[in-house]
C-alpha cells in the first residue's frame, strides 16, 4: 500500500498478468483515511495503451473509491518482459459541495493554492496463471488402480480387477447347479401332484365299490346271508380309503 498524504493506494504497482493479443484488467483502490473530502485524477506516461475509469473523481471522508485500469491487447511483447510504463495519482482536498463535474486539472496544481499529494506507480508483467499439470498414472496416493502394459505388450491387469472377474466366473459355475436343483424340485412335485390325483381317484373308486358292497349286503341281510366275513371287508375297505385320501 502506498500511503500518501491524503489517499492511501492499494497495491502500491500495478500487475498485469500479461498475454498476448487479450485485453487485462487491474484494480486501485483509493482509501480517504482523512475528515476531508479528497478529489482525485489518474494519469499515465501512455495513455493509448491504458484505460481508466474512472480517471477523475472524489472521495469521501473515511470512504473507499475503486479504480480499474485496463491495458489493451497487446501483439508484441516487451524485452524480458519488462514495463516501462508509469502511473500517476494525484489528489487534492476540496469543498464539501464540489461535484465530480466540477473537478478540473487547476485543483492539483500547487500554484492553486489547494493541498495536492501525488503518488507514483510502476506498472509490473507477471507470467499469467499456468494450467495444472496432468497427472501421471499412479503418481499419486489414492489414485484409482489401472491396468499397465508391461513391455511384452500384456496387459497387467490391477488385483480389483481380479477379484472382480473371480466372482463372476464363480456365479457362472454356480448356475448351472442351482439351475439343476430347480428343475429337480419341480420334477419332484409335479410327480407328488400326480401320485396325490391318483390317491384321490382310488378313493373315489374305493367308496362307489363300497357303497355297491352295502347294497349288497343289505341285501343279504334282508335274505338272512349276513355273515361276519363281509362286515370286516368293509371295515378293511373303509380305512383303505381313509389312509389314500390322507396321503
Amino acid at each position: 500500500m502506498s500511503a500518501g498524504e491524503l489517499l492511501e493506494i492499494d497495491p502500491p504497482e500495478l500487475k498485469f498478468p500479461f498475454e498476448l493479443r487479450k485485453q487485462i484488467s487491474c484494480s486501485l483502490q483509493l482509501s480517504n483515511k482523512t475528515d476531508d473530502h479528497i478529489a482525485f485524477k489518474v494519469k499515465t506516461t501512455n495513455p493509448k495503451k491504458y484505460c481508466v475509469r474512472p480517471n477523475n473523481g472524489f472521495v469521501l471522508p473515511r470512504s473507499i473509491c475503486d479504480v480499474v485500469v485496463t491495458m489493451q491487447a497487446q501483439r508484441e511483447a516487451p524485452a524480458d518482459i519488462q514495463c516501462k510504463d508509469k502511473f500517476l495519482v494525484q489528489s487534492a482536498v476540496i469543498d464539501p459541495g464540489t461535484l465530480a463535474k466540477d473537478i478540473t486539472a487547476e485543483m492539483f496544481s500547487r500554484e492553486s493554492g489547494n493541498k495536492v499529494d501525488e503518488v507514483k506507480l510502476r506498472v509490473v508483467y507477471v507470467s499469467p496463471p499456468q494450467p495444472p499439470s496432468p497427472v501421471h498414472e499412479g503418481s499419486e496416493e489414492g489414485s484409482s488402480p489401472r491396468a499397465s502394459v508391461s513391455e511384452n505388450s500384456n496387459v497387467e491387469t490391477s488385483e480389483p480387477v481380479v477379484q472382480a472377474r473371480a466372482h463372476v466366473t464363480n456365479q457362472e459355475e454356480k448356475y448351472p447347479e442351482a439351475k439343476w436343483n430347480e428343475e429337480k424340485s419341480t420334477s419332484i412335485q409335479h410327480s407328488l401332484t400326480e401320485e396325490k390325483n391318483t390317491a384321490i381317484q382310488q378313493g373315489n373308486k374305493l367308496r362307489e365299490e363300497i357303497e355297491l358292497l352295502k347294497v349288497d349286503l343289505n341285501k343279504k341281510k334282508n335274505t338272512g346271508s349276513f355273515s361276519f366275513m363281509f362286515v370286516l371287508i368293509i371295515a378293511l375297505l373303509g380305512v383303505l380309503v381313509g389312509y389314500l385320501v390322507k396321503a
